[in-house]
């Protein structure tokens, strides 16, 4: 599962080198930070806000308990936090049994954007922890609105290969009951 990835792992970008390790509790408001630097992000409520540090911590909780997942942080020689990204293992069915491993939320803070950072990142996934996980195929999703992201996917070898469906669930009222129709 996601224990087998060997971490922390240095990794190289262009003018510097990372260090990629588990994200901890005191890198909440550093991950908060890096999601809501992002416009699309911001557009959907990561803005960051003191009041949603409880639904963040929920959330990183649930994330790091969860022996198919793992949230990474990407640290600077500074030891600040300048990237971040999920991986989720899905065992499957499909393509005689295998193993895909999920990449979400990748996310360089705007200062690094272009350092290479974001392509280190990357090249580890593909490279060391797919192979740690032995995961043959690598997936991700990317909102429409990113075109330059999905320039720099193709450019790392991605193929957009899948449409992909989102539906929003609209949660009842916590007092109201539900239909058993």
């Amino acid at each position: 599962m996601i224990s087998d990835l060997r971490l922390p792992a240095s990794v190289s970008a262009r003018e510097a080198r990372v260090l990629l390790r588990r994200a901890t509790p005191d890198d909440l408001r550093a991950i908060m930070r890096l999601l809501s630097d992002d416009p699309v992000s911001a557009g959907r409520g990561d803005v960051a806000s003191d009041e949603d540090e409880d639904a963040y911590a929920t959330a990183l909780s649930r994330i790091t308990d969860d022996p198919s997942n793992d949230l990474l942080v990407a640290v600077g020689q500074d030891q600040v936090v300048v990237g971040t990204l999920q991986l989720t293992v899905i065992p499957g069915m499909a393509r005689r049994g295998s193993t895909r491993l999920l990449v979400e939320a990748v996310r360089v803070a705007s200062t690094e954007r272009s350092s290479g950072i974001g392509s280190a990142l990357m090249r580890w996934v593909v490279g060391e922890a797919a192979i740690d996980l032995r995961a043959p195929l690598v997936q991700l999703t990317s909102d429409a609105a990113r075109t330059d992201a999905h320039r720099f996917y193709r450019r790392l070898g991605f193929v957009d290969s899948h449409v992909g469906f989102k539906y929003s669930v609209t949660s009842p009222d916590p007092g109201s009951p539900r239909s058993s129709a």
